[in-house]
């Protein structure tokens, strides 16, 4: 079964807009996993406008089960990650001031720069994944990187799967089958929803991991947070 991860940023940022403890955080995410998901990903950035770089030390020993730290890989970064060695690192390319992700790697042109990252953090036990469309040339470049696994940028498919199903997902399908034949495996992430992740889950084969955090949490406004969190997973059975 293809594990889900629940990120809690937007959490944060509903927090941060009154500088309090509202919602708390910590019980958001121990609350997740009492209602089934399989794990916890944040992905502070520099500007820390909604997970900041406490809420990970806050997090590092509560969360249970998959804790995933997504980000940029600077030193600052790095840093973070190292000091408290989460189950999955996932190496995004966000430009600074940057909304949401909405690119994968370059990973041609960004290979040397991705592999010393890369070996550090395996070299300390992290699993680690890395942001990427589904271009031929960057599933390729990424075997040569080092990484473990790589995180499919959904995005297209989300943005063409009303239109087209079938056609949204085919190059997703192929990168996925790509990436296997390298011994890679594979998550993904990005405007996945209750509308469209069961097709795209049944459509991927070894799908391991999707990571959802806006259109979970705009859900949960309406569903509630547990009825939330078992219709995200029946979509992945």
């Amino acid at each position: 079964m293809t594990k889900l991860s629940v990120n809690i940023n937007k959490v944060a940022t509903i927090r941060n807009a009154r500088g309090n403890n509202l919602p708390n955080l910590v019980q958001f995410a121990k609350d997740c996993e009492k209602f089934g998901a399989e794990g916890i990903t944040v992905h502070p950035r520099p500007d820390e406008r909604h997970i900041t770089y406490q809420d990970v030390y806050d997090l590092t020993n509560v969360v249970k089960t998959e804790f995933n730290i997504e980000g940029f890989p600077n030193t600052k970064f790095i840093n973070l990650v190292l000091e408290t060695k989460p189950a999955q690192v996932t190496l995004v390319p966000d430009p600074p001031g940057v909304l949401t992700s909405n690119a994968g790697w370059d990973t041609l042109k960004q290979k040397d720069f991705l592999k010393e990252i890369i070996k550090e953090f395996k070299s300390n036990g992290i699993r680690t994944s890395i942001f990427v469309d589904t271009e031929v040339q960057n599933i390729e470049n990424s075997a040569d990187t080092g990484t473990d696994r790589i995180e499919l940028y959904t995005g297209p498919y989300a943005d063409n799967f009303e239109a087209n199903p079938q056609l949204a997902v085919a190059d997703f399908t192929a990168a996925a089958k790509l990436a296997s034949s390298f011994g890679i495996e594979i998550n993904a992430g990005h405007d996945l929803n209750l509308n469209n992740l069961n097709y795209f889950k049944n459509n991927i084969d070894g799908l391991l991991e999707v990571s959802i955090g806006h259109a979970l949490i705009s859900d949960a406004l309406y569903l509630g947070l547990e009825k939330t969190i078992s219709e995200y997973l029946s979509c992945l059975k």
